[in-house]
C-alpha cells in the first residue's frame, strides 16, 4: 500500500458509557467536596488557612460538578486534600485522614481522565479529532 498514509485518530471527551461513568465520577466527587467544604465553613470560625482550604474544596466541587476546567481543578483539589492529610494544622485530631486520601485519589483520577462529553469543557473546547500522520518526515524513494 504505497502512497497511502497510515493515520491514527484519537477522540477526546468520551461519549456513551465511558462518558456516563465520568459524569457519575465527577458528580459524586463534586457533591462530596461541596458538602465537606460548606459544612466546615459553616461549623465554626476558622483559621485563614483552613478557611481557604474549605473554600477551595467547595469551589472545586462546584467546578468539577459542572465539568469546567476539570484537569486543573482536579489537580488543585488533589493537592488541597493531600495537604489536609499531611498537615498537622488543617484537620482536627479526631478526624480520619482516609476520606481526604480517597478524595485526593478521586481528584487525581478525574484530572487524568478528563471531564467527558457531558461537561462545560466539552462545550467550550469541543470534541477534536487528532490525525497523526506516520509518513511525515520520511523520504520518498524515487
Amino acid at each position: 500500500m504505497s502512497g497511502v498514509s497510515s493515520a491514527t485518530s484519537v477522540l477526546n471527551f468520551p461519549n456513551s458509557w465511558p462518558g456516563i461513568g465520568l459524569l457519575l465520577l465527577r458528580g459524586c466527587l463534586g457533591i462530596t467536596l461541596i458538602y465537606f467544604g460548606i459544612a466546615a465553613l459553616a461549623a465554626e470560625p476558622l483559621q485563614p488557612l483552613a478557611f481557604a482550604q474549605n473554600l477551595l474544596a467547595a469551589a472545586g466541587g462546584i467546578l468539577l460538578l459542572a465539568g469546567l476546567w476539570t484537569p486543573v481543578v482536579g489537580g488543585l483539589v488533589a493537592l488541597e486534600e493531600a495537604w489536609k492529610v499531611f498537615s498537622v494544622f488543617s484537620r482536627p485530631p479526631e478526624a480520619s485522614p482516609l476520606i481526604h486520601i480517597f478524595l485526593a485519589i478521586l481528584s487525581v483520577s478525574v484530572a487524568m481522565l478528563g471531564p467527558g462529553a457531558w461537561s462545560i469543557d466539552a462545550r467550550l473546547f469541543g470534541r477534536k479529532r487528532f490525525v497523526i500522520d506516520r509518513t511525515r518526515g520520511k523520504r520518498k524513494l524515487p
